[in-house]
């Protein structure tokens, strides 16, 4: 993909992304080992982080002063193969001070070696620890949103769903920037010579085939692994999905806000013009990503205080409407 379909303000930084050749096991390696390692930034002023080992790596992001109460339980992004919870440390303890909230960023034991449904399990665990800990961090239990990027997105909208059908607790709302959904957009080869920036088509196939063990888009997958295959999505929490319209996730992310919408679920679908996949994330200095950022936290911190949804700020959020 050329430049041009690209926002201006994103250019010069989607630019500097290499590619990374995931097939490639000493590539994946390396990635790794620098996920745990480094973080693009310091933690905002005024959050304290804490790390839990709980045996799989859990941060805590606590706001000083005065708090809500309520919480977030973030899972990171990374295709399923890669990523560490550090990578988003100015994301989640700026969200923790926007918010007034504890954050909770929960790591997870990544495909091929550890395919489905071990990351699921993972992130159910850490909603059973921020449960368990819950007073102890000052939480209020039923308070408690899940929310993700990319394949955490897509890990955090199966969680919800396994929560939902357990009973007990349930998240008040889902918050999930382009989720890695439906492995259905792995298998259409047409998308294959797109050359979407950050994350392909060829990149996506390879990272659902180390999850799910198989081929993505067989006639069926195991139940809470791709959040897109359930057939019944009513009685499930308020979402938030926002995806930039280049990225290669824009159509399954439509397809699913129209569903939800069809059963019934509130969702308000953000699709942000020339945007391609995590630009939140790698340039949340920009325009674009300050935008949404604003927009998707007012959006949470509204759920999570009870008062309900709306559009929040910036028209590109339109609940009812693809």
């Amino acid at each position: 993909m050329k430049l041009d379909p690209v926002a201006p303000e994103l250019r010069r930084s989607v630019s500097r992304i290499p590619r990374l050749p995931l097939r490639l096991a000493w590539v994946l390696r390396g990635v790794r080992a620098l996920a745990r390692r480094h973080s693009p930034g310091d933690p905002v002023k005024g959050v304290t982080v804490e790390l839990v080992d709980e045996g799989q790596g859990i941060r805590v992001y606590t706001p000083a002063g005065d708090r809500s109460g309520a919480a977030l339980l973030w899972v990171h992004g990374g295709g399923y193969v890669i990523g560490d919870a550090l990578q988003d440390e100015v994301f989640c303890s700026a969200t923790a001070q926007a918010l007034g909230i504890v954050v909770v960023s929960t790591n997870y034991r990544l495909a091929p070696e550890h395919p489905f449904p071990a990351a699921l399990d993972d992130a159910f665990a850490a909603w059973e620890w921020l449960g368990r800990s819950a007073e102890a961090l000052g939480i209020d239990r039923d308070r408690v949103a899940v929310g993700g990027g990319s394949a955490g997105a897509g890990l955090a909208a199966c969680l919800v769903q396994r929560l939902y059908d357990a009973g007990g607790t349930r998240p008040v709302a889902q918050w999930l920037f382009a989720p890695m959904a439906d492995d259905r957009t792995a298998a259409r080869r047409e998308l294959d010579p797109v050359r979407h920036r950050v994350w392909s088509n060829a990149a996506n196939r390879r990272g659902w085939r180390a999850y799910l063990g198989t081929e993505p888009g067989g006639s069926h997958a195991p139940d809470y692994a791709v959040a897109a295959r359930r057939a019944d999505l009513r009685g499930l929490p308020p979402a938030w999905i926002s995806v930039g319209d280049i990225d290669l996730f824009a159509d399954e992310c439509r397809t699913y806000a129209e569903r939800l919408r069809d059963a019934g679920v509130e969702c308000a679908f953000d699709l942000v013009p020339g945007a391609p996949h995590g630009f939140e994330t790698w340039a949340p200095d920009t325009r674009p990503a300050r935008e949404l950022l604003e927009r998707s936290r007012a959006w949470l911190g509204a759920h999570l205080s009870g008062s309900g949804a709306g559009s929040g700020p910036g028209s590109s959020v339109v609940p009812g409407e693809p």
